[in-house]
């Protein structure tokens, strides 16, 4: 039976940036089985007290941290390694390197990638337009997105314009239905945004339907999972993004982030 790791997560902020890291670690170890106790918002030495109290308890503990003031990330550091307990740091040496590369003294703020700026109110209009545009919602100012994800059902359209919105960009997506034409607007709208066409293998496609329909139990005509009218479904709509000469990506095996940043790299493409 293999390890069960107590992973301790500790941030002086949101936790947001560890959480990512740490599972883009996990992900390059085959049958690493843990469990993860976060602790965010972690500013003083008595919750730093608590934390450590805490792994006394537990076997197989492990530390990973994110506290950009250097005597409570030393503190911590410290008690770790007082009590065997492995921990590393997480950012703590490229900030120290990039300030000297810059010979800027780093403001140490924690969670100051939140700031209320420019770029988070972007970030919100993108949300807001985005969730007000899925689904084909709206149509009457598609030329204001970034890019219009245009796919058959479940092809991970909303999911990925959500992800997109977070990242600051204005997400449209329109469903090709059936025996239905794509909307005037959107063919006219092309001319002025990118639009890219979500395509996915046959058989995937199908179990995600399949499992859509019973988790929601929706009440969809046979058709919505019959192989035939779906693989006829997916050829149509290639046809039409090629007609348009719109890129196409293939979510077959790509994560909501991993089409997103294809997305992205389009955008750049087409853009530049």
């Amino acid at each position: 039976m293999n390890k069960v790791y107590q992973v301790y997560q500790v941030s002086d902020s949101t936790g947001e940036a560890l959480d990512r890291i740490f599972l883009a670690i996990k992900a390059q170890f085959l049958d690493f089985e843990c469990k993860t106790i976060h602790y965010s918002f972690t500013r003083t030495e008595n919750q730093i007290d608590k934390i450590i109290s805490k792994c006394k308890e537990e076997k197989n503990v492990i530390v990973l941290y994110t506290i950009v003031d250097k005597n409570l990330s030393k503190n911590l550091a410290v008690k770790c390694k007082e009590n065997n307990i492995p921990s590393f740091e997480i950012l703590g040496n490229i900030i120290s390197d990039f300030s000297k590369l810059l010979k800027k003294e780093a403001i140490r703020k924690p969670g100051g990638q939140h700031v209320l700026d420019e770029e988070y109110y972007k970030r919100i209009e993108a949300v807001q337009f985005t969730m007000s545009h899925d689904d084909g919602k709206i149509i009457s100012d598609l030329e204001k997105s970034d890019v219009v994800l245009v796919g058959i059902s479940r092809t991970s359209k909303t999911p990925t314009s959500i992800y997109l919105a977070n990242r600051g960009y204005k997400v449209a997506n329109i469903p090709i239905i059936p025996n239905k034409n794509l909307p005037e607007g959107l063919i006219e709208s092309s001319r002025k945004t990118v639009v890219v066409g979500l395509v996915c293998d046959v058989n995937r496609l199908l179990d995600v339907r399949r499992n859509r329909i019973q988790s929601m139990h929706e009440d969809r005509p046979s058709s919505y999972i019959n192989e035939e009218k779906v693989l006829n479904e997916l050829e149509n709509s290639k046809k039409l993004f090629k007609k348009y000469n719109w890129p196409i990506i293939d979510v077959t095996r790509k994560s909501v982030e991993e089409t997103a940043a294809s997305i992205i790299k389009t955008l750049d493409i087409l853009n530049s």
